[in-house]
Order: C-alpha cells, then structure tokens, then sequence
C-alpha cells in the first residue's frame, strides 16, 4: 500500500513538472515590447532648405547637371525643413569627418534615447540581459555594444551582439535575435537601432550615389524586450509573429545597394537600376508567408475563390487579384524609405491614404533614420491615440541584402505616449506637404518640371 501511495505521489510530482515545464516553455516563447524611445536632436542640427542649398553648392566635384538632378530629387524628396544632420554638415565639414565625429554622433544619441527609456520604465541598466545593438555604417573596436556597457556599467554577464551592415532592415532582425535569446530564460533585452550619418555623406558625383544624401537622417531608437511574465502587466505590445524574406544569393538582388568607391575613390552607398524589381521580388516572398500566418480563412478561402475563377476566364487575369491585408492588422507601418518607397507599398498592399499617413509624416518630420524609421512611425500612431487594446500592427521594412522583413504586434496596454512627436502632434497632418524647395529653387539649374532620375526615391 505504502508503494502504491509512493508511486502515485510520484507520478503527480512528474505530472506537476511536466506543466510547469510547459507552461514555462509557452511564457519564453513569447516577447514583449515594454516601452521604447525615439531620439529627437537638439535643435541646433536641424537641415533647413538654406543649408541644404549651401550643402549642394559647395561640393567641388559636382558640375551643373549632377547639381541639377541633385536639385530635382531633393523637390520631390518629402522632407519638410526640421530635419537633422550631424555636426560635421552642420559645420561644413561633411568631407572629412574624423572617426571621433562619428564616436560623439553616436554617443550623443546613447547618452539620450536610452537613459530616457530607462527612466520610463523605472528599469536599470544592470537589468538588462539581453543587448542588440545594429548600426550599419559605423563599427568601431570596441563594439558600439561594448560602449553602451561601459557608458552604462551593465553587468558582466549581459549577452550584447552588435549587427552590421543590415540596412534599414536591421531594426526587426534585432528584434528577431532578441527575441530568440530571450527564449533561454526570463529576461530583459535592451534592443538599440540608429545609423551613423557622419561618415556617409557622399561628396563625389556619381549620381547613383548621390541620392542617399537627400532622404538620410540623424535618428534612433531604444526600446526594451521582455519574455518574463511578471512584466506582462507594464507591457504596451505583444510580438505574434516575424516573417524574414532574403534575396542575397541572388546576383542582382545583391548588388542592388552597396557602399563601394566611385570613380575617384570616393566612398558612397550606390543604387542599382535593378533595384525597384529587386524589392518587388524581396517584397512580394514576404507577403507570401504573411498573409498565410495573419489572414482569417474567410478571406483565405475568398482569395482563392477569385484567383480560381478568374483562371478560368485567363490566365493573366490572376495577377490583379490582391488579399486584403486589412483583414489580418489594423495599423501598417511603412519603411519611410521614401516618396516612392511609401506609394509603391500602398498600392501593392491595396491600403487607403490614412494608412500610409504616419509613414508619409515621419518622412516629412525626420526623413529616412534608417532602421530606427518603423519606431518613429508607430510614435506617430501613438501620439495621434489611434493604438487601441486588441489593435494588430503591421510592420514592413526594406534594406541592402536585398532584405524585406515584416512582423506583427498585438497591443495589450495602454499607448498614449506623444514621444519625440510631442511639440510637433498636433500640426501633423500639415494642410500641404509642398516642399519649400520649389518655391525657392524650382526654377534654378531647369530643375521646374525636370524629371527625377530612376530609382532616385527608392
């Protein structure tokens, strides 16, 4: 009798493990967002339509059709005159900025963005067991990931990665391989995402590598990653799904963005003619494993209801066909990448104006920030209180590789945050999005009328 009782209050111990081991395994499965930061700079870097001008008119390399074509992008660029560039533009520097002007770029940004985030939260630097860091450009030794834990004297233990090279991309594969480490074990991950703009101002003439110049800005992110279920009740998101799509074994999928030197030893990042196909195919291996994951049957089923019919009246009528992507997320965050980028998405995604509204803001307020951009944009939806309990958001991003990278978020809190958006909300959107430019330099160089060059916007 004794070993029967033994047996069966060891078969409940098993019992009692086995769900406790589940139930853990299902809690570090998931990731949530806790609180992030978007950096505003001083006021001071700010890039007016002046001093963009200046910027153009006193490169020594450009002559008068690569000024003029320069001049033409910058009209339909999108950005408004509050914009920011590094000190070395600001001070008429942009040709040779130093390795210590890159350091106090990205300092600054570190010093400001992530102790702020740390004072919202109420966390500490010595609470973190997770940090990603992703800055394309710029990649010093020590790390970008070292000077962060030193600035913040992190403990010795923390588990830091920093990414390179990814791209505008690289904002949600830093979230992905924080994510995954935070599977390991409840825990807190500190996920930074900027570029480093100082060393990228391109000052040769190469037009394809020109371009960069008119729709990058300084910006960043910070934001706090947990799987430890007893912060679920502080956090405002919950990560439901990550779909990554890469073309890079691809020829020209691969050489579509690349930093190289021009001609005269210049070093750029160059565009490739081939890259609005490239990211239409990036785009569209992405959609494809999105929408079988966010869709509800119901719309599955009409989808392929149409796509059959219409097959057997053509072959070709198929292609107009689009699943409507409104039926699995309520909000879309698009890679203010650019005009093009913006519009180019929409209607691939079959989205109205409003949805495309806080991407075309971010672009007009902060220009393309590179990774950090998906963050201003979901900033913007905070700030205008459209982020409810239950709202799905939908993030896609583009980035050298050739990269399109997307994700869904389920608010779970509360989001009424104005954030780097807060003196600025309220006159967003603007009754005209007319560039300054036109007005004061439309008609210099021909530039009135005068078409933009291919793939310029992209």
């Amino acid at each position: 009798m004794e070993l029967i009782v033994a047996l069966l209050l060891l078969l409940l111990v098993v019992a009692a493990y086995l769900m406790v081991a589940a139930a853990t395994r299902h809690w570090r499965s998931r990731c949530y967002l806790l609180d992030y930061v978007c950096y505003k700079p001083p006021d001071d870097r700010k890039l007016s339509t002046v001093e963009m001008k200046t910027l153009i008119d006193r490169s020594k390399r450009l002559d008068a059709p690569a000024r003029s074509s320069l001049l033409r992008v910058i009209l339909r660029s999108g950005l408004g005159e509050h914009t920011y560039a590094p000190r070395t533009v600001k001070a008429g520097r942009e040709d040779s900025p130093t390795h210590q002007d890159c350091v106090d770029e990205m300092d600054a940004f570190f010093h400001d963005a992530v102790a702020e985030l740390f004072a919202r939260t109420g966390l500490g630097p010595r609470d973190v067991d997770v940090l990603v860091v992703n800055v394309s450009t710029f990649h010093p030794a020590p790390s970008l990931a070292s000077r962060i834990v030193r600035a913040y004297g992190m403990r010795d233990d923390v588990a830091a990665y920093n990414l390179s090279g990814m791209g505008c991309s690289a904002a949600l594969v830093a979230v992905d391989l924080a994510r995954n480490a935070l599977r390991a074990r409840p825990a807190l991950a500190l996920v930074v995402s900027a570029e480093c703009i100082a060393p990228n101002c391109y000052t040769g003439r190469d037009r394809s590598m020109l371009l960069g110049n008119c729709l990058f800005r300084c910006g960043g992110s910070a934001l706090l990653l947990t799987s430890d279920p007893a912060l679920l009740g502080r956090a405002k998101m919950e990560l439901r799904l990550m779909v990554r799509a890469t073309l890079a074994a691809e020829d020209d999928a691969h050489s579509s963005i690349v930093q190289r030197e021009d001609g005269d030893g210049v070093v750029g990042i160059g565009l490739s003619k081939s890259l609005p196909e490239v990211a239409v195919r990036a785009f569209t291996a992405n959609m494809k494993r999105l929408a079988l994951r966010i869709l509800p049957v119901r719309e599955l089923a009409r989808f392929g209801a149409v796509v059959a019919w219409q097959r057997l009246l053509s072959s070709s009528a198929s292609n107009r066909v689009r699943v409507n992507l409104k039926a699995g997320a309520d909000h879309f965050c698009l890679h203010p990448g650019g005009v093009a980028v913006i519009g180019a998405v929409k209607r691939s995604m079959g989205l109205e104006e409003r949805d495309a509204e806080p991407s075309r803001m971010t672009l007009h307020r902060w220009g393309n920030t590179s990774a950090s951009s998906l963050w201003y944009v979901l900033s913007y939806m905070e700030a205008k209180g459209r982020l409810k309990s239950g709202d799905r958001v939908l993030m896609v991003t583009f980035g050298s590789g050739f990269k399109c990278n997307s994700c869904v978020w389920e608010v779970i809190g509360g989001m009424a945050d104005k954030g780097a958006w807060a003196d600025c909300i309220d006159g967003y959107p603007p009754e005209s999005l007319a560039n300054p430019y036109m007005d004061k330099y439309g008609c210099i160089n021909g530039a009135r009328g005068g078409g933009v060059p291919a793939g310029s916007e992209a």
